[in-house]
């Protein structure tokens, strides 16, 4: 009879535990909605200023029109007519190299931080002559240069561009390219009217070019080299090329990509498209991308912490149930059920107070809230103010570890694994002399 009633004990208790799992759902709940308000307040950044930016060439076209006789039959009669049709070459450059700092830009949209870029862009290309070929009838136009941009709403101040040591302006649209390549053109000098290429050529960018998640670059030359720098120190290396070299620091990080043709089809793709198949945007073209990412912003730590209520939850009952069976205090299921709310609650007061102050100070006064109450509160229950610092003390030690593993990146999982196996240890240690029957006896 006297273990049944220990066990009926331990069920109560575990019946207590579910119970708390509702208010933690619940919590986990406003969470998840409270990310979703981050999300539509980043789509707001996209939408009034930019999103993500692909960078595409430059490129060189050459504009051709052409008079052709065909045969049209009119009223049964068949009739010979000229018709004017009209062309494009498009030339990749021979070598591209590609730089600059990405420079974070935070934008504050209600409670919610949105985090985007400025590139400080530097881009310079190099063209080989391009051969025009001789077509009876066919007059070739004035060439020009398209540069992609995939949202031209970034573009900050006016883009310097010279081509051949010659400033060139640039112009809203892609001319002959428009459908398969957005972003701008801008008009180079005419050729000769006997002109048989079109000389080689030296192309200078420089941009500020704003945007959201992420920066791509397609490798259009023969030869691309690609370096961003940054002072954000949380990279995320996307696209289809891993830097070929990166240092990742404290303070920022340097990367740079070397990329031949032979080894991506960025080029045939692009100049596939540029030349009249399929919309560029649907080739999924190949890319060097980087974004700057918060690893472990706001919302994000409040999930992580919320996670780890219920092992809150789990220890401070397993504390109780210590002092029960070692000290020989009888705690009610209510008290038991107050301590359990009193921890849920230090979750939704972080998640409240995160997004108007800085997480750390949140944190700390959550937690200098909650383990007040609990030190008042369990100095009752225990009949102890002594006991009861000891057990503040305690989860204050708890809510350390907490932070400690929500501030980690890469050792989260390796201290909460120790963090489980310490408190296991320590419980198997305090009971491993305990005589259960006699417990059982005790508490009936």
């Amino acid at each position: 009879m006297t273990s049944l009633k220990l066990l009926l004990r331990f069920l109560t208790i575990g019946a207590l535990f579910l119970v708390l799992l509702v208010p933690l759902a619940m919590i986990r709940g406003v969470v998840a909605d409270r990310q979703v308000h981050r999300d539509a307040a980043e789509q707001r950044v996209t939408e009034s200023m930019a999103g993500p930016q692909r960078l595409v060439g430059p490129l060189r076209v050459v504009p051709w029109t052409a008079v052709r006789q065909v045969n049209t039959t009119v009223a049964g009669k068949v009739e010979l007519r000229e018709e004017t049709v009209s062309g494009h070459l498009v030339q990749a450059p021979a070598t591209l190299h590609a730089g600059g700092e990405l420079l974070p830009d935070l934008r504050r949209i209600g409670l919610y931080d949105v985090l985007g870029f400025r590139w400080q862009a530097d881009v310079q290309a190099a063209f080989e002559p391009l051969p025009l070929p001789a077509v009876d009838g066919r007059r070739y136009g004035t060439p020009y240069l398209v540069l992609g941009v995939d949202d031209v709403r970034g573009l900050v101040g006016h883009p310097a561009l010279e081509a051949d040591g010659a400033a060139a302006r640039l112009e809203p649209g892609t001319a002959d390219l428009a459908g398969s390549i957005e972003g701008l053109h801008a008009r180079l000098a005419p050729l000769a009217g006997d002109a048989t290429q079109l000389a080689a050529g030296q192309v200078r960018l420089r941009m500020g070019l704003a945007g959201t998640r992420s920066l791509a670059i397609v490798p259009v030359g023969d030869s691309n080299e690609v370096r961003l720098q940054s002072v954000w120190p949380h990279p995320q290396f996307g696209g289809d090329f891993l830097p070929t070299r990166r240092e990742v620091r404290s303070d920022g990080f340097d990367a740079s990509w070397s990329v031949s043709s032979l080894a991506s089809s960025a080029r045939s793709q692009v100049l596939g498209a540029a030349r009249g198949g399929e919309p560029e945007r649907a080739l999924g073209t190949d890319s060097i991308a980087v974004s700057l990412v918060d690893p472990v912003d706001v919302h994000t730590r409040v999930d992580r912490a919320s996670k780890y209520g219920v092992l809150f939850v789990v220890l401070t009952f397993v504390g109780f149930a210590l002092l029960e069976l070692v000290r020989g205090l009888r705690i009610h299921p209510l008290q038991y059920l107050m301590v359990g709310l009193a921890l849920a609650i230090f979750f939704l007061l972080l998640l409240g107070l995160s997004e108007h102050i800085a997480f750390g100070r949140a944190y700390l006064a959550s937690a200098a809230a909650c383990i007040g109450l609990q030190f008042v509160y369990v100095s009752g229950v225990l009949g102890s103010w002594w006991r009861a610092g000891v057990f503040a003390g305690l989860l204050a030690g708890l809510y350390g570890v907490l932070y400690s593993l929500l501030v980690s990146e890469d050792n989260a999982l390796l201290m909460g694994s120790l963090l489980l196996f310490g408190v296991l240890a320590t419980v198997m240690l305090l009971t491993r002399r305990i005589d259960w029957y006699e417990r059982s006896a005790t508490l009936g």
